[in-house]
């Protein structure tokens, strides 16, 4: 046999053998998770979405078996924390959950250091928080009509809380507006917590916010509020009405959370956080302290990325319009 000769039979000895390594290699790949995953909250610690947030992440790290951090990143309305998983490697150890903004955001902001459409992968939505319109205790309305008519009268000697350019209660406080048609001075702050501060000691005159946030400051007494933004009364709150209810029909919105991961994760990676979400959103003592802040989880069947990536598509569509009309913009 020549030099040649046995070197041609020698590459095709190991391109024989090299079908038979594969599956070794294959098992040799670290499994995921195989370190601690981080969940970037985009706001300020304490508020709505980093509660529920903190409440999925302890049942998703028992199922995952490795811890999942969560780790505020708050500023720019929640753009700063969504532009660092955007572009954080595509591996599921850096996620993503925010709220409505993701709606929002696409219209709200004309300039991004990412694509808040294209820049990531919708894992499941979590769920979907009722607002409430509250008010300071001595705030001189006695029901929802009566707020509606200071505010037409007042205009822009009332002040509006809400926790910064496109927070929940920024959304909602814009909503409010148009559906009354009194346009009132607005005090963005930096986080839920501050704003409801001010509120309850009187320094701002009304909030719309999540009752992930106010259910227990309603019950307590420390706010005073006059309804619900939903089509149904809420269970934990039962004695606020709809807006429909007390003198604002088709005035309804809620704020509803979804997990992502960067654009670019693998399939089975995205599939395997939307399963163990699942089983998060089924846990009783989940469930339990949802209803304790007036929220349920969404369905099993809209817990996964297609249902997600569909609702997320329709709101962005929804939010356009309004966004527009009111000609305020986040930049």
């Amino acid at each position: 046999m020549t030099q040649m000769t046995r070197r041609r039979a020698l590459a095709l000895a190991a391109a024989l053998a090299a079908p038979a390594l594969l599956p070794g290699i294959a098992a040799a790949q670290p499994a995921y998770p195989n370190r601690p995953i981080t969940v970037i909250v985009p706001f300020a610690a304490g508020g709505p979405t980093d509660v529920v947030t903190r409440l999925v992440a302890e049942v998703m790290a028992r199922d995952l078996g490795q811890p999942v951090v969560v780790e505020n990143v708050g500023g720019a309305g929640g753009t700063l924390g969504a532009q660092r998983v955007a572009q954080a490697r595509p591996d599921g150890h850096t996620l993503l959950l925010h709220h409505i903004g993701m709606g929002t955001t696409p219209s709200l902001y004309r300039r991004l250091a990412y694509d808040p459409v294209n820049g990531f992968e919708p894992v499941g939505l979590v769920t979907e928080v009722p607002m409430t319109i509250i008010a300071k205790k001595d705030f001189p309305a006695a029901n929802l009509a009566d707020m509606v008519r200071v505010m037409r009268e007042q205009k822009l000697s009332i002040n509006l809380a809400n926790a910064g350019v496109g927070a929940a209660s920024h959304l909602c406080g814009l909503l409010l507006q148009s559906a009354v048609q009194a346009q009132v001075t607005t005090i963005p702050y930096r986080g839920t917590g501050p704003a409801m501060t001010d509120l309850i000691g009187g320094t701002v005159d009304l909030m719309c916010d999540q009752t992930t946030n106010t259910t227990q400051q309603i019950r307590s007494g420390a706010v005073r509020a006059y309804a619900v933004t939903t089509s149904e009364r809420n269970a934990a709150l039962p004695d606020l009405p709809t807006a429909a209810e007390a003198g604002l029909p088709g005035f309804e919105v809620s704020v509803w959370h979804g997990l992502y991961a960067p654009r670019g994760t693998d399939a089975a990676i995205v599939n395997r956080l939307s399963r163990s979400l699942q089983v998060a959103l089924r846990e009783e003592r989940l469930v339990a302290r949802f209803a304790e802040l007036g929220t349920t989880p969404v369905s099993q069947e809209r817990a996964t990325p297609a249902a997600h990536r569909a609702y997320w598509q329709a709101d962005i569509a929804k939010w356009r319009p309004i966004i527009q009309a009111a000609g305020q913009y986040a930049d």
